[in-house]
């Protein structure tokens, strides 16, 4: 559980526009399923703000405030053992020069009182029916979990500390915990009002002045809260595994597949007598940055090293591209292992042990190719093909990701497929989240902002996990994503279709500028199996080489893909108007001194999605589906920009002053030891199922 990051400072900006109280309200249900109480909005409202005045006061600002932190966001199976800590004050140590600690205890007590003989190191609170221990006891809890093998602080260089804060009590009312025979200690301190100089000079002993880093970063990527992207992670394992570390439900999902797989599967260490005829199906849903692929990716592994055909499939070539090309798998092994799901129009002779399908929202209605001659066309339902190629089959889709009319991949779909079989599908649910900086405030903020029904659009709440700007022009988004790429973080930018897409001009491949505004030009990502012009590479490996910096991405190439940095711009295909958003169908026109088409009609130039057959209702949920899908690429920061100036009045308003966001996320912002390069492509030498059997016999393969 981690309900907030932010520097004393923006702590009370954001509580001066009375907007911190109702953030942790929305970020506490949604960890703990109900309201937050009266007491802790009171606590939130008094305590915190009061620890935020004094930081300010011994000026220390610029530390930042973790609230409501545990030292995992894993929850343990029984509730009684969280140990979440009011606050987690972070900074570097003015001596050492380390990272500093602070665990924080809020008590909104005026007066304690002791317990004698037999209930001896219990307090009495007035208003509080239960006893209370030494707040010092919590304290030592918590530092146990943080400093635990699996805590963020374990094998870190590290100052670290604990008080608890009565700023409502008075050394007189107080006195029983600061009295002789008090606990003593590093993690005992205690301050009441009274005590207000001391806390202050404490402070500053504890934390050094502002230079500029963002030191909790260093705690949220060790508590998993900062994953490493997809395919750094798949290229640091060689492909095998996918060094991320399931949490929770998803967990759950990667083993009841698991087991179930024993029931279902034979035994692949000898040859069954009979064939075992049982077959299962799996339906994971869930939104973007769910950890779908993470499972999925993960299963492919464990499948594989137990000596399982598996393949994995897939609607995208982006990802495909992207995989096969970032994680260096030749074409011979990547066929091997990852496919579509046009792949299956005739049935394997003997079926796959396991098929996993990502992204089966992207499932069409037959697997049809205008390259391929009659006969080999897809006769049944594309879903039909996927069930009879394999024995058990795991389904991961988003149906909110839906961004083409052909795209008819749903849970009733699936559902329904596998019942005309007589299988039972068994389904899950994702919520958690993991891209967007683990940010659901921001998913939520998403949803709001683009109309997604049932979500209400609000101002973005800052939380300190996501960032998010608008730009006043394409020239000034295109700077800050080229500034963030040449300090080494990844970042791309990305646009709505409203533009032509041209194919590569002439013998040397040139990329036309198509996407226009005002003065500012800029091409697509190359319509290319091979590179073009300056070394513009092909489209389906556009988001993860480097010469893609200067082209425009589309849904298309970034569906299932991710980068710290994303800049977004909005077209006119979906523009606000008053109080509603209106989607339009745009035209093109012929160039002829160009030779070139351009805009007549500002709007939705997607071939797919503009045709006039497609209903007002589904023209307008593509779209909106296709922003949804750009807008949740980033894990660190979205730069957003509108073309239509009454859309963009209504970014800035939702988006809010960015002064308050504290350190921007920039990878010069970052910890030292943060700032580590992208991963480059791998150099692969061993064959996949060589070392896959390796791994099965507990032989250590050979790095890259």
């Amino acid at each position: 559980m981690f309900l907030l990051k932010l520097s004393a400072n923006d702590l009370l900006t954001l509580n001066s526009r009375r907007r911190m109280v109702p953030h942790l309200a929305a970020r506490w249900k949604h960890f703990r399923g109900t309201d937050a109480s009266d007491g802790e909005r009171a606590a939130w409202a008094e305590s915190l703000v009061a620890l935020a005045v004094d930081m300010v006061a011994a000026g220390r600002g610029h530390v930042e405030m973790l609230v409501e932190c545990s030292a995992t966001i894993d929850e343990p199976e029984n509730v009684n053992d969280r140990k979440i800590i009011d606050v987690v004050l972070v900074g570097r140590h003015p001596e050492s020069k380390n990272l500093s600690v602070q665990l924080v205890e809020l008590k909104r007590w005026s007066t304690v009182t002791k317990v004698e003989a037999a209930a001896s190191g219990m307090f009495h609170v007035p208003g509080m029916k239960d006893l209370q221990k030494h707040p010092s006891v919590q304290l030592q809890a918590s530092f146990g979990k943080f400093n635990s093998e699996a805590g963020p602080l374990h094998g870190l260089s590290y100052e670290c500390g604990g008080f608890a804060y009565l700023h409502n009590a008075t050394e007189e009312s107080a006195r029983p915990l600061v009295e002789f025979g008090a606990p003593t200690g590093a993690y005992s301190h205690v301050y009441t009002r009274d005590r207000r100089a001391q806390l202050i000079r404490d402070l500053q002993e504890h934390f050094d002045g502002d230079d500029g880093c963002s030191y909790a970063e260093s705690l949220l990527s060790r508590m998993k809260l900062r994953n490493a992207s997809l395919l750094d992670a798949m290229i640091k394992s060689r492909g095998e595994d996918t060094v991320f570390t399931l949490r929770g439900r998803q967990q759950k999902v990667a083993k009841d597949v698991l087991e179930a797989s024993a029931h279902v599967l034979d035994d692949p260490a000898r040859e069954a007598l009979l064939p075992n005829s049982r077959r299962a199906v799996f339906v994971v849903t869930g939104g973007a940055g769910t950890g779908k692929t993470a499972i999925g990716l993960e299963l492919k592994a464990k499948f594989e090293a137990a000596g399982r055909d598996v393949k994995y499939a897939s609607g995208s070539r982006a990802f495909n591209g992207a995989m096969q090309e970032h994680v260096g798998y030749g074409d011979r092994e990547f066929k091997e292992s990852f496919t579509y799901f046009s792949s299956f129009v005739t049935a394997p002779e003997k079926p796959l042990d396991v098929l996993i399908c990502d992204e089966a929202h992207r499932l069409r209605e037959r697997s049809t190719n205008r390259r391929w001659p009659a006969e080999k066309q897809g006769k049944q339902p594309q879903v039909d093909e996927l069930l009879d190629a394999s024995r058990l089959t795991v389904f991961f889709l988003d149906e909110g990701q839906s961004v083409r009319p052909t795209d008819v991949g749903t849970v009733a779909l699936i559902e329904d497929a596998a019942q005309r079989r007589g299988v039972d599908v068994v389904r899950y649910d994702l919520r958690e989240q993991y891209r967007c900086g683990g940010s659901d405030a921001y998913v939520r903020w998403v949803r709001g902002l683009l109309g997604v029904p049932g979500e209400k659009a609000a101002e973005w709440i800052p939380d300190g996990l996501m960032h998010i700007e608008v730009a006043d022009s394409p020239e000034e988004l295109e700077r800050v994503i080229l500034q963030e790429a040449a300090a080494g973080a990844s970042a791309r930018m990305v646009a709505g279709f409203c533009w032509p897409w041209t194919k590569p001009q002439g013998k040397e491949k040139r990329l036309e500028p198509d996407v226009r505004i005002g003065d500012w030009h800029r091409p697509w990502n190359a319509s290319s199996e091979s590179f073009c012009e300056n070394g513009a590479p092909p489209s389906k490996i556009w988001s993860v080489h480097e010469g893609g910096l200067g082209q425009i991405g589309c849904v298309y190439t970034a569906q299932g893909l991710e980068w710290d940095w994303c800049g977004v711009i909005m077209g006119e295909d979906m523009v606000r108007r008053g109080d509603r958003w209106i989607f339009q169908r745009g035209k093109q026109r012929k160039d002829k001194e160009a030779g070139v088409n351009r805009v007549a009609v500002p709007g939705s130039l997607d071939p797919e999605v503009r045709k006039q057959k497609l209903d007002y209702d589904d023209f307008s949920r593509c779209v909106r589906n296709a922003y949804h899908v750009l807008l949740t690429r980033a894990s660190r920061a979205t730069v957003l920009y509108s073309t239509d100036a009454e859309t963009q009045e209504y970014l800035k308003k939702q988006v809010g002053d960015i002064q308050i966001h504290g350190l921007r996320p920039t990878w010069e912002n970052l910890p030292e030891e943060l700032r580590v390069p992208h991963q480059g492509r791998s150099r692969r030498r061993q064959d996949r199922k060589k070392q896959a059997k390796q791994r099965a016999k507990g032989e250590q393969s050979a790095l890259f």
